[in-house]
């Protein structure tokens, strides 16, 4: 009898030396942990004020439900074409040209998966401050030391346990595959569990008197935060680009499903396994991100969803079902919740820079994996920018405020993040005209209708973003667009050790 692939031992593929030892289970938990961070609980608040109604709330997280699971259905068909380290990168590469991919590569490493490991991070680190008070990013050890009239740099308690947890993960991901997928498939269950245990309470302690209000108008717009100056969701056009323009924050809540992909030199049976993860996995989440605001509903008026206090919707819930503990829950729920997410993002992201470097497009070291056969250097790297990223800090000068460069570098790589989604999502109807007799253990299913819908769907987001967030989306281009000049000094620099 044939032995199932999620149960063959790990080997060692001779050709690159990862040791395969990811089965169905764990590149699920991959997929599940690495999409469940912090937005889920903190997202619906911005969506409910740009949107204002209940049922149009629900509408936009189901465009991103659908989205995010026809982007899966068809991304296992590149997965299982390439079943090789690199992810996104190689398929840019492969379908249209190499510099496409080094320009993912390139944003993925200065922005992307560091900033967003840099944002985790310090989230973490906010709601330990719940519970330990004394971690704050107001408790400073070194106040901030201004680099100009908007900028400065600081290490505050915060920040600290933000890199510290950062350094941890690095070092528990160096030790090799199996210390990496045993930390996330415990946190990945223990934050599945929780999530649905968030669910569970709101609609058994639902709220007559929020029910009420809330599907009393389900689908009037009211309470909400223009667009523009001259447009909100007041009218069906200004509603439509409320949806989309709200799609940056629930996708990026949704983002990182593909990581596995990064991965997939360690999978056993990659052609099979990891387009099974991908559907599991953005399934699953979709439909619990969608009962989450479906019981955040249940539990509080539309007001209280829009005017949570620093937008915690998920706290706001628990603390009107459970006076006085709901603020401890949530903190204790979402720290897991983040160093799950945190150890998905760094096990991940340095098989990209790995695949890179043997491509002369990234250090050298790079490309070399450890004695435990995880690639130490990209790891070290990956790590140290990171961190990095969590010292500067942005300073307005009007409200005496400080934020965080990285937040506003996420802001701007949204969109153009997304671009590249798309291209990728493109990539599968590309392969099919330019190579239509390659191995494809996998075929994307609804072929051509479900890759369509995501490339018509994202593009449409994609236009509403740069005509309506202007601010935050032509930057991201920018940062993108300095990686040509890179490009092609490091492909200079690669051919000339060649020759």
């Amino acid at each position: 009898m044939a032995t199932d692939a999620t149960q063959t031992p790990s080997t060692v593929d001779r050709e690159t030396g990862f040791l395969r030892e990811l089965g169905l289970f764990d590149s699920a938990m991959i997929v599940i942990g690495i999409m469940i961070g912090s937005g889920i609980f903190i997202v619906p608040a911005d969506m409910a004020r740009s949107i204002g109604s209940p049922g149009w709330l629900l509408v936009a997280w189901l465009v991103t439900a659908v989205l995010t699971v026809a982007a899966g259905l068809s991304y296992g068909e590149l997965a299982a074409m390439m079943p090789r380290a690199g992810g996104m990168y190689v398929y840019l590469r492969e379908a249209f040209s190499p510099i496409l991919g080094f320009l993912y590569g390139w944003t993925l490493f200065t922005v992307i998966q560091t900033g967003t490991i840099a944002a985790v991070a310090v989230a973490f680190a906010r709601f330990t401050g719940v519970l330990w008070p004394t971690i704050s990013e107001q408790n400073y050890l070194i106040a901030p030391i201004h680099v100009s009239s908007g900028y400065a740099i600081s290490l505050s308690t915060g920040q600290l346990t933000a890199i510290i947890v950062t350094a941890f993960l690095t070092w528990t991901n160096s030790r090799g595959i199996r210390y990496g997928k045993i930390v996330q498939n415990l946190f990945t269950s223990i934050k599945v569990i929780a999530l649905a245990a968030l669910i569970l309470l709101g609609f058994i302690f639902w709220n007559h008197a929020a029910v009420r209000a809330n599907f009393h108008r389900f689908w009037t717009p009211h309470d909400v935060t223009p667009v523009t100056a001259s447009l909100s969701a007041l009218t069906a056009f200004g509603l439509l680009a409320a949806i989309c323009v709200s799609q940056s924050g629930s996708l990026f809540a949704a983002d990182s499903w593909h990581d596995i992909t990064f991965a997939a030199g360690e999978v056993k049976n990659p052609g099979r396994i990891i387009p099974r993860a991908l559907a599991i996995g953005t399934i699953c989440v979709t439909v619990l991100y969608l009962l989450a605001n479906v019981a955040y509903l249940l539990v509080l008026p539309l007001w209280a969803i829009q005017h949570a206090p620093a937008d915690r919707v998920a706290t706001a819930m628990l603390q009107a079902i459970f006076p006085g503990w709901g603020t401890a829950l949530m903190a204790a729920a979402i720290m897991i919740s983040t160093f799950g997410c945190m150890n998905a993002l760094i096990l991940a992201g340095p098989r990209v820079y790995y695949s890179m470097a043997h491509d002369g497009l990234f250090p050298r070291a790079a490309g070399n994996l450890n004695r435990a056969r995880v690639p130490g250097w990209s790891l070290l790297l990956q790590g140290i920018w990171s961190a990095a990223l969590v010292l500067p800090r942005t300073y307005d000068t009007h409200t005496r405020t400080y934020g965080s460069l990285y937040s506003n570098l996420l802001d701007y790589v949204i969109s153009a993040a997304l671009i590249f989604y798309v291209l990728t999502i493109a990539g599968v109807i590309r392969l099919r005209i330019k190579n239509p007799l390659a191995e494809r253990p996998y075929r994307a299913w609804g072929y051509p209708v479900v890759p369509l819908i995501y490339i018509v769907g994202g593009t449409i987001i994609l236009v509403c973003l740069f005509a309506f967030r202007p601010t935050t989306t032509w930057p991201g281009l920018l940062i993108v667009l300095c990686g040509v000049p890179v490009y092609w000094i490091t492909r200079a620099q690669a051919k000339s050790r060649v020759s």
